[in-house]
């Protein structure tokens, strides 16, 4: 290519260029500029509430299943065969209290009561036969003491006669003779009499140990009938009519109906709330609580969780297992009392083991607090209005929040109004239209205070 080609070329592509770039300069100056938005925070309308120290209800909520307070085991104390068996006995029926369950043959039992009787009976009359025997002893021996007193006094009159030679020697051999002979009787029945102590304490011995083998043959008599010690509902069986049994099988399992429990867990710090408990120390592991709380105070309520309208009054009666350190819960226990007695199917049901409910528990708190919708809490803030209208953002500490209210424990003075709109963004100082909203005022107050559970 020559050379004055090249530099037309050249001169074509700066040409080309400098059009491009005047056209792009030209287009920018004509770009019309941003519209200008209004300042929204003059705009902004929100409804308020005055923050207040209001009287609440501290809540407490946890869920269990339902055990009886009493259950029954039968166990077979006896072996046997099984003669009687209430038609009743089925799993889900109620027993009135008293009523005959279950027997097991009692005949051999009967026969070993009767064996232990007679040979009871054989053993006082052994015992009576004694303590006449001795007394017929005593009276013999004071007969012949008398004897031989008047032995004794022949005996020394027949040895003076026997000096003075009044008398023959063979004479006085023979009463010397008598005389020994009656002592020998005497010194016979003394040792007699003194045996007769050992063996009445033998035979009171064995009339102890027949009454023993007595009783345990009456025991096991008695171990073959069950009688239902109070109101029961069956929960399992485990024997037929005519089985047979061995010592130490279970026969059937019953519950009590008179009460029933429900064992829930709680954490500490919702309990020491619950209870007012403020001057518990802030780690109460291994402290026994029981005996320093009021567990009176708590009123309670238990749900069924698969319908919440079916409900049952419920008392906290007491502390399980006291306090679990792991998961820092502290476990209380429910009683509902005749759950079955104020059942009304199927509005509403007896309480029954295995049932899964919820328990509410509360308690007048012991102060009033500052309370506010929990909505109106935004990561540990709340925003409120300032005297110039303009939003301000307060950083709380929250005592506890139950539901959909937050009780507030510092960061929030009474009187300062509260934003309840949940504002996007939430600029420091931005300017507002201040509506007071008298119902929310109201509905708050009265979901702080609310009702017993």
């Amino acid at each position: 290519m020559s050379r004055p080609a090249r530099f037309k070329r050249i001169l074509l592509v700066t040409g080309a260029l400098v059009v491009g770039l005047a056209f792009i300069v030209l287009m920018v100056s004509l770009k019309p500029p941003p519209a200008q938005q209004p300042r929204d925070d003059a705009l902004r309308t929100v409804r308020v509430i005055e923050a207040e120290a209001l009287p609440y209800r501290v809540r407490a909520r946890g869920f269990g299943s339902v055990t009886p307070e009493r259950s029954w085991r039968a166990v077979a104390s006896v072996g046997g065969r099984i003669v009687y068996r209430h038609p009743a006995l089925e799993s889900g029926n109620l027993i009135e209290a008293g009523t005959r369950v279950l027997e097991i043959d009692p005949t051999r039992f009967e026969l070993a009561v009767a064996a232990a009787e007679a040979e009871l009976a054989g053993i006082e009359t052994e015992i009576r036969q004694l303590e006449q025997e001795k007394e017929n002893t005593a009276d013999l021996l004071a007969l012949e003491r008398q004897r031989l007193t008047l032995a004794e006094q022949e005996l020394d009159r027949v040895e003076r006669l026997a000096r003075t030679g009044a008398l023959s020697q063979t004479r006085r051999d023979e009463q010397v003779r008598a005389t020994l002979q009656q002592r020998q009787a005497v010194q016979s029945l003394d040792n007699r009499l003194r045996l007769i102590p050992s063996q009445l304490d033998h035979l009171r011995a064995r009339r102890d140990g027949a009454r023993t083998a007595l009783e345990q043959a009456r025991e096991d008599l008695a171990d073959t009938r069950f009688t239902a010690p109070y109101d029961i509902r069956v929960h399992q069986t485990e024997v037929e009519l005519h089985q047979q049994v061995r010592s130490g099988e279970l026969l059937f399992v019953a519950d009590g109906i008179e009460t029933a429990e429900v064992v829930v867990q709680v954490p500490i710090p919702q309990l020491r709330q619950l209870l007012g408990a403020a001057e518990l120390p802030a780690d109460p592991v291994g402290l026994e609580l029981a005996g320093r709380l009021n567990l009176e105070s708590i009123e309670a309520v238990l749900h069924l969780s698969a319908n919440p309208q079916v409900r049952w009054p419920a008392r906290v009666s007491r502390i399980a297992s006291g306090i679990d350190p792991r998961t820092r819960t502290v476990q209380l226990v429910l009683s509902v009392a005749d759950p079955w007695r104020s059942a009304r199917p199927p509005q509403q049901p007896p309480l029954v083991r295995g049932m899964y409910v919820e328990a509410v528990m509360a308690v007048p708190a012991a102060e009033p607090r500052i309370l506010v919708p929990l909505a109106a809490v935004h990561q540990g803030e709340v925003h409120v209005a300032d005297a110039d209208d303009r939003l301000r953002r307060r950083p709380v500490e929250l005592l506890l929040s139950q539901r959909d209210l937050a009780v507030i424990a510092a960061g929030l003075e009474p009187g300062e109004r509260v934003i309840l709109d949940d504002l996007a963004p939430a600029i420091e100082g931005m300017r507002l239209r201040v509506v007071p909203d008298p119902e929310a005022q109201r509905a708050l107050a009265e979901r702080a205070a609310g009702a017993a559970p």
